[in-house]
């Protein structure tokens, strides 16, 4: 069995100064509100809130998939689709701006459980209008970010909901999360309220905006949220579309906790990207560690820093510097800093395997190889989940097993993330 657990080494006490210095500046927050700067409408009984989905915002970009982000929107309405992995009473969502310009105005927002079976189709009678510190419309400050004041609408876990936004202005380029996997509607005009799905004719498979839903309890509950962190291979690159079957689905399906999925698909731990997000070390505090209710962060990064400098000629994969397995060991060691500061339990994972890729070659053989070994030995992770193994082609352990590539030497397909998500379950 592929699974371990170690004992915690960090001092969370003696890092907390130097996870705020080092992952604090990085993000952007001069305009974020928390939630108690947002609170829910004076007449609601205080909830306890726990992320139930996410996305991580990345700046706007042409991206490898068609997207509206450098268009953005003027005069219409975006309705988008995500499943929840916790319950509550009540929801709210979060928005971003962070990689705006200028001020967002959003004319309006509703949420509503996603009727089933009808494209872009709602409940009729389950719409509920989202306020922001009571107002249906608000301003959102470039670089800045919000939550939604509370509506009550319960949701059981894993059901989905679907966010529409009405933007009568026009926006400019947008925050988006590149990968999707899940097809987002958009319409000319307002239909925010709509029950039916005709006015919404247009489709992409990015999300706009929208980074996280919230579900609020009356009644006390353990926080044992799980976010996982990381890049193509957690965002869910090659899993079925609009089927929730990536590694962060199967993982609220088997363990029953609420998880949020923090992957960028190309992210790198040590390096900026116009294509793939800010480097992980910047982002983790806002994307993981600021998300409520969550008491565990599992980490699978580095894939693409060693690899974008085995493929040649692709200009998505700048920048590319040989990077070592020293190097990132110590990218790693500031997220394991970073989460201890806050309290948080942090799961390392190995790398899986990618001899055959386009990242394959001898450079990422070796620091591949020294990673997972570091990984497995040093006992700084609180736990690790064997990837490597777990995925392992036995006839060649370099690369991934048959069963479970989605045909690029590199990313698993729907049955990989299921036993990914064992694996991680295995260490929880």
């Amino acid at each position: 069995m592929n699974v371990h657990r170690v004992r915690r080494t960090a001092a969370p006490v003696l890092a907390f100064a130097l996870a705020l210095g080092l992952l604090g500046a990085a993000q952007p927050s001069s305009a974020r509100s928390s939630p108690s700067a947002n609170p829910a409408a004076p007449s609601q009984p205080a909830a306890r809130w726990t992320a139930a989905w996410g996305a991580s915002p990345q700046s706007p970009s042409t991206g490898f998939t068609p997207n509206w982000s450098q268009e953005g929107f003027s005069r219409q309405s975006v309705r988008q689709v995500v499943r929840v992995t916790g319950a509550g009473e009540r929801v709210r969502i979060r928005l971003s701006n962070a990689y705006g310009t200028s001020p967002l105005s959003v004319t309006g927002a509703t949420i509503a459980r996603t009727a089933k079976g009808k494209r872009a189709a709602v409940e009729p009678g389950s719409v509920r209008h989202l306020t922001f510190s009571g107002r249906r419309s608000v301003e959102i400050p470039a670089r800045g970010e919000l939550r939604s004041d509370a509506a009550p609408l319960p949701l059981k876990r894993l059901e989905s909901v679907t966010v529409t936004l009405y933007l009568a202005g026009t926006t400019g380029p947008a925050t988006y999360h590149a990968q999707a996997w899940a097809d987002t509607y958009r319409a000319d005009g307002d239909h925010r309220a709509d029950a039916s799905g005709a006015a919404f004719t247009g489709t992409t498979q990015s999300w706009y905006y929208l980074t996280g839903v919230e579900v609020g309890a009356d009644r006390p509950r353990r926080e044992d949220g799980i976010a996982l962190f990381g890049d193509s291979i957690t965002d869910g690159f090659g899993s079925t579309p609009n089927a929730d079957r990536r590694y962060s689905d199967a993982l609220a399906e088997r363990t029953g906790r609420p998880v949020v999925n923090q992957g960028i698909g190309g992210n790198l731990v040590l390096n900026d990207s116009a294509w793939y997000g800010e480097r992980a070390t910047a982002r983790f505090g806002r994307d993981a560690l600021d998300q409520p209710g969550v008491s565990t962060v599992v980490v699978l990064e580095g894939l693409n820093d060693m690899g974008f400098s085995e493929a040649k000629d692709q200009p998505t994969y700048k920048p590319s510097p040989v990077v070592s397995a020293a190097e990132l060991v110590a990218g790693y060691r500031e997220l394991i800093r970073a989460a201890h500061a806050k309290g948080l339990r942090i799961v390392g994972s190995t790398l899986l395997p990618l001899k055959g890729s386009d990242h394959w070659g001898p450079h990422a053989a070796k620091v591949s190889d020294e990673v997972n070994h570091w990984i497995r030995t040093s006992g700084e992770f609180d736990a690790y989940a064997d990837f490597d193994r777990a995925l392992a082609d036995p006839a060649d352990p370099d690369r991934l097993h048959p069963a479970y590539d989605h045909g690029d030497a590199l990313h698993p397909n729907d049955a990989g993330y299921r036993l990914m998500a064992k694996t991680v379950a295995d260490v929880l």
